[in-house]
Order: C-alpha cells, then sequence, then structure tokens
C-alpha cells in the first residue's frame, strides 16, 4: 500500500482500512488531505477487497474544511477545492467495495458530508453530528448534498439552519447512520455490519451498488427503466446463475468471484 501525508491505509483480509491521521487538526480536509484520501480510495477500488472501512484518528473524525486552506484562496481557488471534495465524495460511491464510515466522536461540516457519502455508517454513542455553517458564515452547501439524501427535508433544514451537533441516537433514528453502538463496541459493530454487507456475489453487489446511486432521487419511472435494464443484463452474471441454481438446487451457492 502506498505511504501517504494525512492517510493511514491498511488490507486487512478482504477489508482495505482507510484512516483520516491528522489529529492535531481534527483530521480537516485540506486540498492534501482530500488529495490522500481520493487517492486511497481509488487504490482500494482496484484491489480484491470486499469492503473499505474509513475511520479517523484523534479525538474528531473530521472537522471539515480547513479554514487556513479556504482563507487563502480566492474564487477559482475555493472552486477547485470544493470540485476535489466532490470528486472524492463520488468515488467513495463508486469503488465496487462496500463503503462503511467507523465514526468515533465528532463528524462536522464536510466531515459529516464524507460519513453520510459511504454506504454504510456506524458511531460510537459519544459521537456527534454537525452541519454548523448555518451558524457562521459559510453555510453548508455541499455537505448538505448526501445528508438530504439520507435525512429527509425537514430534518436537514434543521441541521442546517441551526447547526446544532445531534447525537448519534438521533443520527440513527433520523437515518443520517445506520448504527449507534456503545463506544467499547464500535469496532466490533463495524465488523459485523461490514461481514453482512458483503455476503454473496462481489461482481453483483457492485452491479447493484452502482444502479442504487444511478436511480437514487430520479423520478419513477426514470429509475425503473434504469433498474429494469440493469436487472435484466445482470441476470446473465456468472454470480446470478450461480445463485438462482443453488436455490433450485437446495445447496449452498459456490460464488465465482
Amino acid at each position: 500500500m502506498t505511504d501517504y501525508q494525512h492517510v493511514l491505509v491498511k488490507q486487512d483480509g478482504d477489508t482495505v482500512r482507510i484512516t483520516m491521521n491528522r489529529p492535531a487538526k481534527r483530521n480537516s480536509l485540506t486540498e492534501e488531505h482530500l488529495a490522500d484520501l481520493l487517492d486511497a480510495f481509488r487504490a482500494a477500488g482496484e484491489t480484491d477487497a470486499s469492503g473499505i472501512v474509513l475511520a479517523g484518528e484523534g479525538k474528531v473524525f473530521s472537522a471539515g474544511h480547513d479554514f487556513g486552506d479556504v482563507a487563502a484562496r480566492d474564487l477559482l481557488g475555493v472552486r477547485e477545492l470544493l470540485t476535489l471534495c466532490t470528486e472524492l465524495m463520488r468515488t467513495i460511491q463508486s469503488v465496487p467495495q462496500v463503503v462503511i464510515a467507523r465514526v468515533h466522536a465528532l463528524a462536522t461540516a464536510a466531515g459529516c458530508q464524507l460519513m453520510a457519502s459511504c454506504d454504510l455508517a456506524v458511531a460510537a454513542e459519544s459521537a456527534g453530528f454537525a452541519l454548523p455553517g448555518g451558524k457562521g458564515g459559510w453555510f453548508c452547501h455541499t455537505p448538505a448534498v448526501p445528508v438530504a439524501r439520507s435525512v429527509g427535508r425537514k430534518r436537514l433544514m434543521e441541521l442546517v439552519l441551526t447547526g446544532d451537533v445531534i447525537d448519534a441516537a438521533t443520527a440513527e433514528q433520523w437515518g443520517l447512520i445506520n448504527k449507534a453502538v456503545p463506544d467499547e463496541r464500535l469496532d466490533e459493530a463495524v465488523d459485523e455490519l461490514l461481514s453482512r454487507a458483503t455476503k454473496g456475489s462481489r461482481a453483483s453487489k457492485a452491479l447493484g451498488k452502482r444502479t442504487v446511486y444511478a436511480q437514487l432521487d430520479r423520478p419513477e419511472a426514470d429509475a425503473y427503466a434504469i433498474a429494469l435494464e440493469v436487472m435484466a443484463a445482470a441476470s446473465q452474471l456468472d454470480g446470478a446463475k450461480e445463485g438462482m441454481a443453488a436455490f433450485l438446487e437446495k445447496r449452498r451457492p459456490v460464488w465465482p468471484d
């Protein structure tokens, strides 16, 4: 695995673990940190791993954009920074692996965006989540995009307008995360959910993930048009044929991938 300035990467069996490692700066997202994360996810996407865990070192999961980096930029520079950030979020959703966020502490602004862009998220009960720009001077426009697709309009508006921190139990209730667990069970809960989410044919799951994101938030007719064609094509994959054959023959499937 490549050595990065701000990110630690380790492959643990079928899982690649990507850990933000800027604890002194609350894992804030400079251009260099975002570039490290983007490269790490692209590289992980090329491996034979079935899952990716995103975590953070230190007292904060991620505090979002580094204002020192942002304040030094003109309009073009900030646009380039946000474009890089958006590319990272889209890459997380486009890699074939299941991506799960391990949130041990506070995730705010673009840090909350990062967590919400992952396929799944498990948080310690002591964790917190916020889009604080609404009570400051720089509204959380881009962080609101993936959060909106998790929590719905009214709850999103509460988050972005108040900027208040919600606890992990509330985040679970609102659908921002999958599960809130006691702090000491966080790693166990992350691995358990990832294990359940990576069962079956990897090729089938990778195609399924891509299709879900492609049809998400489209009008129902368009969503069905996309899903129908992909599902028809997917029926011819080796994994689909093996899964159906195993069901009909009343045996355990042997996945070709």
